[in-house]
């Protein structure tokens, strides 16, 4: 069995080269958590790409919130996501709601399919975000969303207020794992704490996402090579037995 995942947000080389150092398997490349994430430049994943050799997602959102946006900046994000797919680009992160909690299907659709790179083998992964998490209906978005290309992840704490919360619904999410719907992976994030892992691995989760737990003093601080390795010390354990 292969080890579990562990996914570090970061905001700079620096983060990046911190979060591999520690024992990071992956990146979240973002800017701004003031909004909880945006869209980095370009120049950014340039940069972060060359400065190390891990799997980099790279967030598409434009603005705070899980709205698409008006017609002129959803063009935007899309124009963006296209020059970072053309900078090499092949992992993503993105998620739209509707008002009404439902899930943005024309807008997501849209996006991926910018970011697509001719189908097959080729194509490009993506994560839908914690925007599942303010969904009105968790299993009909898993379901409207459960044929579109690239879709492998789902980023959850199982609840808007936290793992803390939702540690329940990610368990019972866990055990529908390869029914319609629920093929892609949970990776649990969101509030989540080295005590959470326990009960998530032991319902069968295998991938975790950090971020702030990855900055000792903030996000004012960079990424702490040694609050990744504690991290990744934890998830190499042995699955607890019930």
């Amino acid at each position: 069995m292969s080890r579990p995942i562990l996914e570090v947000i970061a905001l700079n080389p620096a983060d990046a080269i911190a979060a591999q150092a520690g024992g990071a398997d992956r990146l979240e490349l973002v800017t701004d958590m003031a909004a909880d994430g945006l869209t980095p430049s370009r120049e950014t994943f340039a940069a972060v790409r060359s400065a190390v050799d891990l799997p980099v997602r790279v967030m598409l959102r434009g603005a705070d919130g899980f709205a698409a946006g008006d017609p002129a900046a959803f063009d935007a994000l899309c124009e963006a996501a296209a020059a970072l797919h053309s900078e090499g680009a092949d992992e993503f992160v993105l998620g739209f709601l509707t008002d009404d909690g439902g899930v943005d299907l024309a807008a997501v659709t849209a996006l991926a399919e910018v970011v697509r790179a001719g189908g097959g083998v080729d194509e490009s992964r993506w994560t839908f975000h914690r925007a599942i998490d303010r969904a009105a209906d968790r299993d009909g978005l898993r379901k409207r969303l459960a044929d579109l290309p690239g879709l492998d992840t789902y980023l959850t704490a199982g609840s808007a207020r936290g793992v803390d919360d939702g540690l329940p619904t990610l368990a019972e999410e866990a055990a529908r794992t390869g029914t319609p719907g629920y093929e892609p992976r949970i990776m649990a994030g969101g509030g989540l704490r080295l005590d959470h892992l326990s009960a998530l691995r032991a319902a069968g989760i295998d991938a975790f996402h950090i971020g702030g737990a990855a900055r000792p003093v903030g996000w004012a601080g960079p990424v702490d090579a040694a609050a990744v390795g504690r991290w990744r010390t934890a998830l190499d354990a042995p699955v607890p037995v019930a």
